[in-house]
């Protein structure tokens, strides 16, 4: 905790912290924090309405499911977005194919043209050849 709010929520802090202010001083600071405690009630409530709003659409949402004789836990069964991020929880992709190749060192190697570029094509790149040259 800041020193600060050590002073700010401590009575017995506080009252030592505000014996130096003048009376027109404290009024001034009095002020200050009713309206920052005024506008945080106001986001507070705003909050809380929306809150509501959304809980409120749900069960009508629901209601509806019910009237419908459908089961919500169906409904995201269903849906194009669940079923692709079932297919992703069961395995790996393929990995991509190789587009580039290139001998290094009289090694062949390959890059699937993702990723950093390779330092030896890189510097083949800035002798003067083009990508293109590698493509498989």
């Amino acid at each position: 905790m800041t020193e600060f709010l050590k002073v700010l929520l401590n009575i017995r802090s506080l009252r030592a912290a505000l014996r130096e202010l003048s009376l027109e001083q404290l009024q001034e600071a009095h002020e200050k924090i009713e309206s920052i405690y005024l506008e945080r009630a106001e986001q507070a409530e705003k909050k809380q309405v929306a809150q509501a709003e959304h809980l409120n659409k749900l069960a009508e949402f629901q209601a509806m499911l019910a009237e419908a004789g459908i089961d919500p836990s169906e409904l995201v069964q269903a849906t194009p977005a669940a079923k692709a991020g079932k297919a992703v929880r069961e395995g790996k992709r393929a990995p991509r194919p190789a587009k580039y190749r290139y001998v290094e060192n009289g090694e062949e190697k390959t890059w699937t043209g993702q990723g950093r570029t390779p330092k030896y094509l890189v510097q083949q790149m800035e002798q003067g050849r083009q990508l293109d040259e590698f493509l498989i």
